[in-house]
């Protein structure tokens, strides 16, 4: 009895954790995607990174790929989750401490 519970559990766990990494990437890719739409582009150039259209296009593709997808093209998932990091945690930085800090972002 306890060899065929197996299998149904396994699959309710692999279920509900592709449905949380899911939610997470797109949270993720959204947050990136709003603050990266709401900054100003002369700030990108004085970074020295890419463009603002280049982040916003990156991310928001990546995220509509995984919206589309529901996360199944799960490479596409992890490269929009990646650029999404290498934005929020090496361009969010410097563009803050461009404005001096200003602002809740």
């Amino acid at each position: 009895m306890a060899t065929s519970a197996a299998p149904i559990f396994f699959d309710d766990v692999r279920i509900y954790l592709n449905a949380a990494v899911w939610l997470v990437s797109m949270a993720v890719q959204a947050v990136a995607l709003i603050h990266c739409l709401t900054q100003r582009g002369a700030g990108f150039q004085a970074l020295g990174t890419l463009p603002k259209g280049a982040w916003a296009a990156i991310i928001g593709v990546c995220l509509a790929l995984t919206v589309i997808t529901m996360g199944g093209l799960l490479i596409i998932t992890m490269i929009g989750v990646a650029a999404a990091l290498i934005y929020m945690l090496d361009v969010r930085p410097g563009l803050k401490d461009l404005s001096d800090g200003k602002g809740f972002w």
